[in-house]
């Protein structure tokens, strides 16, 4: 590339002027476009724009339980601290002993809650309340693994001294198969939905671009009442009915 500048006048001074004007313009031209501000980004024309198709797929299996999560407590209320926390050690015991009589193993009994809280009277007018007493309780989750023995391991436990049942969960133990089954059946979800999607668009589909997957979580146990113990009642009816196994998808696909 040839840059021409013409100054009038033979002289040699206008001439030197000429090649020093010439030699700052070249470098203008050679140097200013790497110096100059970018205002955006530039883009590559020959790189298209990946395009995309996004699409969410579930896959649901349905399966009967086959162990059950029993959450029972005791709560005692007295004058003292010592006497609180001893009347409530017995009463657990005994609500443990009942829990392994029904079969429950030492492994499945776990110690989920284990406290002690004053307790105050109010009722003083004007003046600080003042403690009368101390409740100690004490809950243990027991894993009892066969459902038929579930309504004789909550009553075995409420005999014994149980003052609470804060719920009972069915589940299944393990449910890494019943997973791969409901994933396989939200991938095959997704990509039908996603073929549609390109068939009524005219294009095809040429690979994946990101996969996100979301499992149901568990369900908690839901709270019973209050339970009275002191009379002899028919046994408590269970039912564990059926569990599903939910996995969601959201797939990104590739497209032209």
């Amino acid at each position: 590339m040839s840059f021409v500048l013409t100054i009038p006048g033979p002289g040699a001074r206008a001439r030197a002027l000429a090649v020093g004007l010439t030699a700052t313009a070249a470098l203008a031209i050679i140097v200013g476009p790497s110096l100059a501000p970018r205002g955006t980004l530039a883009i590559d024309g020959s790189a298209t724009p990946e395009h995309s198709i996004s699409v969410t797929g579930t896959g649901r299996v349905t399966l009967s339980p086959d162990v059950a999560d029993v959450r029972l407590g005791v709560s005692i209320a007295r004058r003292t601290v010592k006497a609180a926390r001893d009347d409530a050690a017995t009463a657990m015991t005994a609500v443990i002993a009942a829990l392994k009589h029904a079969g429950v193993a030492d492994a499945d009994l776990t110690t989920s809650t284990l406290s002690l809280q004053p307790q105050y009277d109010y009722s003083s007018n004007g003046s600080a309340p003042r403690i009368t007493g101390y409740q100690f309780s004490n809950a243990v989750t027991a894993i009892v693994r066969h459902l038929d023995a579930v309504g004789d391991a909550i009553d075995g436990a409420i005999a014994a001294g149980a003052t609470s049942l804060d719920g009972v969960t069915f589940r299944v133990d393990d449910e890494t198969k019943a997973e791969a089954q409901a994933r396989s059946a939200a991938m095959g979800e997704a990509k039908t939905k996603a073929d549609a999607l390109a068939a009524a668009a005219g294009v095809t589909i040429n690979g994946v671009i990101s996969i996100a997957e979301t499992i149901a979580p568990t369900p908690y146990p839901m709270p019973y009442s209050a339970l009275d113990s002191g009379a002899k009642s028919v046994p408590t009816p269970i039912q564990a009915g059926m569990n599903e196994v939910t996995v969601s998808v959201s797939v990104v696909y590739r497209i032209p």
